[in-house]
């Protein structure tokens, strides 16, 4: 693995990470659903705008028009959807702690519902990563943290790894930035109609909230989603699965500098735990010959 590619890597952890961030700051003050919609609509027509500058076409494969719904309804619509729900009464540091035990959930599904095999690394590494999972989320709820807000983040997560064991297909063929704008304007379409039916659009104007919600649009929304596939295109997606170990670390870095939320001891502990999970879960896959 080259610098440009540690580089890709460590920049896409970082932006994706400080999302719930921005996110946090974005619902104190808005719908979620709705402003989540609106998000998704600006980026994916700028998705769409750049691909035709590319010279790319609406013109998709099977696969990509799968990943399209999938990730769309999945991805965008349920997973963010339910997070940005959540974190109305959830701190960004807990949400994006959950939201990075997917590759965790991806593994365990793996194995539980498809039968492949699990390599004892792998099977510590899962081990490993929902304990520190289950010792934050009891430690916080103990806390005082609103279990219903956990929950919703649980199966956002849950859709999250739904999305990544039904896709398979969708960066081949080119038409990479197509699939990122249209898979957004799907998310788009679902969520504005959630938001119709459940929520009344008031907003809190501010230069905070503008600019939380054109970083969210602009940054961890498409520049992150560009970089992804960069990474991937240059390593395989088994070699840039293991950024997301770095996940854990950052989303707590990020939420205690922009909005001080505070970490206790135990919750560092954790995150130590669950990154370790994560990585040793992505290392045994890397030593798969047949995977990657």
């Amino acid at each position: 693995m080259d610098f440009r590619a540690i580089l890709l890597g460590v920049t896409f952890a970082l932006m994706w990470s400080s999302a719930f961030s921005s996110a946090r700051i974005i619902v104190a003050v808005a719908p979620p659903l709705t402003t989540l919609s609106i998000r998704f609509f600006i980026a994916g027509l700028i998705g769409v705008a750049i691909a035709k500058f590319l010279g790319q076409t609406f013109k998709l494969t099977k696969g990509q028009r799968k990943s399209t719904i999938i990730f769309g309804i999945f991805q965008n619509a349920f997973y963010l959807g339910l997070n940005f729900i959540a974190m109305q009464t959830v701190e960004a540091s807990l949400a994006s702690i959950i939201a990075s035990s997917m590759p965790l959930m991806v593994a365990f599904a793996g194995w539980a519902i498809f039968r492949e095999r699990l390599s004892l690394l792998a099977a510590f590494g899962l081990c490993l990563g929902f304990v520190g999972v289950g010792m934050i989320m009891g430690l916080r709820i103990n806390g005082g943290a609103d279990g219903f807000g956990v929950f919703l983040c649980i199966v956002g997560a849950a859709a999250l790894a739904v999305a990544t064991l039904s896709v398979h297909g969708a960066s081949g063929s080119g038409n990479l930035m197509m699939v990122v704008g249209l898979q957004m304007i799907v998310g788009a379409i679902f969520l504005g109609i959630a938001g119709v039916l459940t929520e009344e659009l008031r907003v809190e104007w501010s230069w905070l909230f503008v600019f939380a919600f054109i970083y969210t649009t602009l940054v961890p929304g498409l520049a992150a989603t560009v970089i992804w596939f960069l990474l991937v295109n240059r390593i395989g997606t088994v070699k840039a699965s293991t950024f997301h170990f770095l996940n854990p670390f950052f989303g707590v870095a990020v939420a205690a500098v922009i909005l001080g939320e505070a970490m206790g001891p135990f919750d560092f502990a954790g995150v130590i735990i669950i990154t370790i999970g994560i990585l040793a879960v992505q290392l045994s896959k890397q030593k798969d010959p047949i995977k990657g």
